[in-house]
């Protein structure tokens, strides 16, 4: 679908209700539920949270103009991406798990990051593209208050691993533009194993159709850019281990027929993906045909990365 090119949701919103949005999370800190963790951390004290290790403030591993993420965000002067360090999953097989199972990287004040999120744009990117943000959407919040009021006027893409609490997702309602979620797994057995985390499916279902509802399919305009929607991400893993089909089917019949996905052929045995026998090797290139014949038999709109 193409539209002319839209507000960002965020400046819908007065500028009273932003900054009550940020306030509210930052009250959430004090005993944090902003992820489905729960584990009640006071992360405004000196308490770093149970999984994400990450407190008051958000820490940040880089950021810059992005060129290898789906066209639609990437365009042709790159996704304004924010690798947050810390994050709520301990995948296993993660590439960059330096960044998402440690704390590298620099603390940012809302201002720093608000200073990021405007440097970005006055480089031309299209949009804000915050990855790993579950563990800090109260920083987030408090960021993009301040970033609107100094000039912030691209979209904000909310580049997750699916492991988000309806709590904060409340509070981004109304905020984010593009929700890009991983779906990783079909049954709880795989995320336990392979995230460490109880429950990830039945999460990351409710995550998703929350998703959906606040921000509808993907919509695209007429210089391919998205502008607003949803754009799932699954990775495919070797012999079937995230249960791919019924993931697919999960999107097609209970989120929307229109869903756009990007089916990722990336997957590789790193980190401690080793110790698992069943993913110690890299996908063939049958299995991620199968994976996107499946997606095309029903009906959901494929993308890739660039």
């Amino acid at each position: 679908m193409e539209v002319a090119a839209s507000v960002p949701a965020y400046l819908a919103l007065s500028r009273g209700e932003l900054a009550a949005r940020a306030r509210a999370a930052g009250e959430r800190l004090g005993s944090c539920d902003l992820c489905p963790r729960r584990c009640r951390a006071n992360r405004r004290a000196v308490t770093l949270g149970a999984a994400c290790r990450i407190g008051a403030r958000a820490v940040v591993h880089a950021a810059f103009p992005h060129f290898g993420e789906e066209p639609c965000l990437s365009g042709w002067a790159g996704s304004g991406t924010i690798f947050f360090s810390g994050c709520n999953l301990h995948c296993v097989f993660c590439q960059n798990w330096e960044t998402s199972q440690g704390t590298e990287g620099k603390e940012a004040s809302a201002d720093d990051l608000a200073d990021v999120m405007l440097s970005l744009q006055s480089q031309g990117c299209h949009n804000i593209n915050l990855v790993s943000p579950s563990h800090v959407v109260a920083q987030i919040l408090e960021a993009v208050s301040l970033a609107a009021e100094r000039g912030l006027r691209v979209p904000l893409v909310y580049n997750t691993g699916g492991y988000d609490s309806p709590e904060a997702l409340s509070l981004l309602d109304g905020v984010v533009d593009i929700f890009m979620p991983d779906l990783k797994y079909a049954d709880d057995l795989a995320g336990r194993r392979y995230s460490k985390v109880r429950n990830y499916p039945p999460v990351a279902r409710a995550a998703v159709r929350e998703m959906h509802r606040q921000v509808g399919d993907l919509v695209i305009d007429g210089h391919g850019l998205a502008r607003r929607g949803l754009l799932v991400r699954h990775l495919v893993l070797p012999g079937g281990a995230a249960g791919t089909g019924k993931v697919l089917r999960f999107l097609s019949r209970e989120v929307s027929g229109a869903t756009f996905v990007n089916l990722m052929d990336q997957y590789r045995p790193c980190h401690e993906a080793g110790a698992h026998a069943e993913i110690a090797r890299r996908p063939t290139r049958a299995e991620v045909c199968e994976a996107r014949e499946e997606a095309r038999r029903l009906g959901l709109r494929c993308l890739e990365a660039s």
